[in-house]
């Protein structure tokens, strides 16, 4: 079975993007595809390159990253919801004259088109968050 996953919420305000890795990890362990991880809201947190979690706290944004590139999978972050937190890949970095990219490069700023494309190829999209 192919899923896709939505993550709503940040990964330090609330549990949903912990079970939403553990949930993916699951799946793929269980033998199952990992088509797009789409984050949205303040999900967009996520992919921050300036995040510094605790040295005792989990890098909860290396941990996507890593089973993302193990799966091939997408980790695209809602371009409007990206842009107004200030996670900018270079290209929006230098459109809005800011003095340069805080998004990790292992994350794609795009539309909403990207969530729907991922409905349409997955099995299941899962949602995790308010």
């Amino acid at each position: 079975m192919r899923f896709s996953i939505l993550v709503l919420n940040s990964p330090t305000a609330a549990q949903a993007g912990d079970s939403a890795w553990a949930f993916a990890r699951a799946a793929v362990d269980a033998g199952h595809e990992l088509y797009r991880v789409f984050f949205y809201d303040e999900g967009v947190a996520h992919g921050s390159l300036l995040a510094t979690p605790a040295q005792d706290d989990v890098d909860r944004q290396a941990r996507w990253v890593e089973l993302a590139e193990q799966q091939g999978a997408d980790l695209v972050l809602c371009i409007a919801s990206a842009v107004k937190r200030g996670v900018l890949d270079s290209g929006e970095a230098q459109r809005h004259e800011k003095p340069g990219a805080s998004a990790h490069p292992a994350f794609e700023l795009s539309g909403l088109g990207q969530l729907v494309d991922a409905h349409i190829n997955s099995d299941r999209l899962v949602t995790f968050g308010r």
